[in-house]
């Protein structure tokens, strides 16, 4: 049993909390995701449009499964603290407080300057010409309604995936390789980096990958982890991660993580500089100014703890097993070491 079970017996080692919980998510999402289409479809909203696309393949279909996979992750994420970790909801990355909301805006102007940077770098380079402004996808669909579409889609997207790839997984990986040998700092900086690989290997098989989108991609989970192994809580991956797609596809229009901009752009564009700088058709993401750009992120985000915190350090929290601490230190369970 010691291999199933934590040596005081009380709960599931890291591997299995892992497993776990990403089959918890997976099945409330496919459940929840039927229960949403079948709405959907029962509401008559699945006639074909103009352009002559089917249900099955139209554009809300995006959100329904966003939408799923967002209350999906509340779902697993509260049956596996209940159950597996033994903690509250909050414990991964969710104490809200004023704190967490400035860190959340800084996240998300962040996301907007990295892209709009990129775009400004391709541009006054002529990697990229516009072509278009204020149009939508589905022709004469209303620019604001359309709009709506990738909004509700990148607000999901940005909460729930980091909810499962950097609160819950760094969180349990890094509580798993604590050993004395190991310490929490390393523990939590191996689980960053580990974390980010598997967010990288998920996106192998977007449309245009490559490896080195894939490589590139696992790079933007340590941009994204960064906020998190930092501060101890999702507010900075959040905020980034939401504005980081949204400016990227819906704003400047370039693909994101190879999937083509849905509902509307403000700006259509043209890409023609090479691809190694520029991503191609995969997007920024795949380009050396995408990896340039991150790590610039990588070191505002430390600029910013700096400024917040007066310094800058790895939370040794994530690696540490709330319960086993003495009651006085809980409340200190957060401060970075």
């Amino acid at each position: 049993m010691r291999f199933f079970l934590e040596e005081d017996g009380g709960r599931p080692r890291a591997l299995w909390r892992l497993l776990g919980q990403f089959a918890a998510f997976l099945a409330i999402t496919a459940v929840l995701s039927g229960v949403l289409t079948s709405v959907w479809l029962a509401a008559g909203s699945a006639s074909l449009g103009e352009s002559g696309r089917s249900a099955g393949v139209s554009p809300a279909f995006f959100f329904i499964g966003s939408l799923a996979s967002l209350l999906a992750i509340f779902a697993s994420l509260w049956l596996a603290g209940r159950f597996l970790d033994r903690r509250p909801l909050r414990d991964f990355g969710l104490r809200l407080s004023g704190g967490w909301l400035v860190d959340l805006f800084f996240g998300m102007f962040l996301g907007a300057l990295l892209m709009t940077g990129i775009f400004l770098i391709e541009w006054s380079a002529g990697w990229v010409s516009v072509t278009g402004a204020f149009e939508t996808v589905e022709p004469g669909a209303p620019f604001a309604l359309a709009m709506l579409l990738p909004v509700g889609v990148f607000l999901c997207v940005g909460i729930y995936e980091e909810m499962l790839s950097r609160g819950y997984q760094i969180r349990n990986v890094a509580e798993g390789l604590n050993y004395p040998a190991v310490g929490p700092r390393a523990a939590v900086v191996a689980a960053w980096v580990l974390s980010s690989s598997v967010f990288g290997a998920l996106h192998l098989f977007n449309p245009n990958a490559s490896l080195l989108s894939t490589f590139n991609i696992a790079l933007a989970g340590l941009l994204l982890g960064a906020g998190y192994v930092l501060t101890g809580e999702l507010a900075i991956p959040i905020g980034l991660h939401i504005t980081w797609n949204f400016f990227q596809g819906n704003v400047y229009g370039f693909p994101v993580s190879g999937l083509n901009p849905l509902g509307a752009t403000f700006l259509t564009t043209e890409p023609s500089g090479p691809k190694i700088w520029t991503g191609g058709a995969f997007g920024p993401e795949a380009g050396l100014l995408g990896l340039a750009t991150m790590l610039a992120g990588v070191l505002l985000i430390m600029l910013w703890v700096k400024l917040r915190n007066g310094k800058v350090a790895i939370h040794t929290s994530l690696a540490q097993d709330p319960r086993k601490l003495p009651a006085s230190e809980t409340s200190k369970s957060l401060s970075p070491e």
